[in-house]
């Protein structure tokens, strides 16, 4: 199935991509290569709002699975989230992208707070939007953010670029005989646990109509070929 006509998107980037090749924390190079990645999408014409995990500084389930209090780990993971933003803003600017962050946590001094309606006039404005912390509680993932941005934004569809071309009937790392669904739908994904989201976030993108892009953020120049209906991807929506 086509996706439909796309005015604005919202890209949903995981944390350890601005990892690069590093263990830990930002690699800015390649914040660089991906910011250059969303100004040629943003130059073709496309509205586009950013979520940015913070997995690469601190991530709160991984916290909680230590020992520490899970609200506690949660809002380190919203904060790292932001650290992130920031970086891409950065990188944004450096290339001449106007670019604004909004947060869920307010953070005067660095960024804006969450509003729509402004968020909604800095993209008819031609900037690029990164909403960070998450939905600003805990207990949600940065992918129940993004669902929520994207639902609020009236995104014509998400996309999720992470290290992993599409999704998988299975763990393509454990099981080499695992296959790539071109297209599947929400009630697939969540019966069978398919880890493309947060079984929130897909549930609310399923309420919502919003169609899911799950495609490999890694591979340079893939942005733009998913966005042409091309390269490799797994499109999640209703009736595939």
């Amino acid at each position: 199935m086509s996706l439909p006509t796309l005015k604005r998107i919202l890209l949903k980037l995981s944390g350890e991509v601005l990892m690069g090749e590093q263990q830990y924390g930002i690699d800015t190079d390649y914040v660089a290569r991906l910011a250059q990645e969303v100004k040629d999408a943003r130059d073709s014409g496309l509205q586009i709002c950013l979520v940015i995990g913070g997995g690469n500084i601190f991530r709160g389930m991984a916290g909680a699975a230590k020992g520490m209090d899970r609200a506690q780990a949660d809002y380190m993971g919203m904060l790292a989230t932001i650290m992130n933003a920031l970086a891409m803003q950065n990188a944004l600017e450096q290339i001449g992208v106007e670019t604004r962050v909004q947060s869920a946590i307010q953070m005067d001094e660095v960024c804006e707070p969450v509003i729509r309606r402004r968020a909604e006039r800095h993209l008819e404005k031609g900037r690029v939007v990164i909403f960070a912390a998450g939905v600003g509680s805990p207990y949600f993932t940065t992918d129940s953010g993004a669902a929520l941005r994207a639902a609020e934004m009236k995104c014509d569809a998400l996309f999720k670029g992470t290290s992993v071309d599409g999704v998988y009937n299975a763990d393509p790392k454990k099981d080499p005989a695992a296959k790539r669904y071109d297209t599947v739908d929400y009630a697939t994904v969540l019966a069978n646990n398919l880890q493309v989201m947060d079984a929130s976030a897909v549930a609310l993108c399923r309420d919502n109509s919003i169609p899911i892009v799950v495609f490999s953020i890694r591979e340079r120049g893939n942005l733009a070929r998913v966005l042409a209906g091309g390269g490799t991807q797994t499109v999640v929506q209703k009736g595939a």
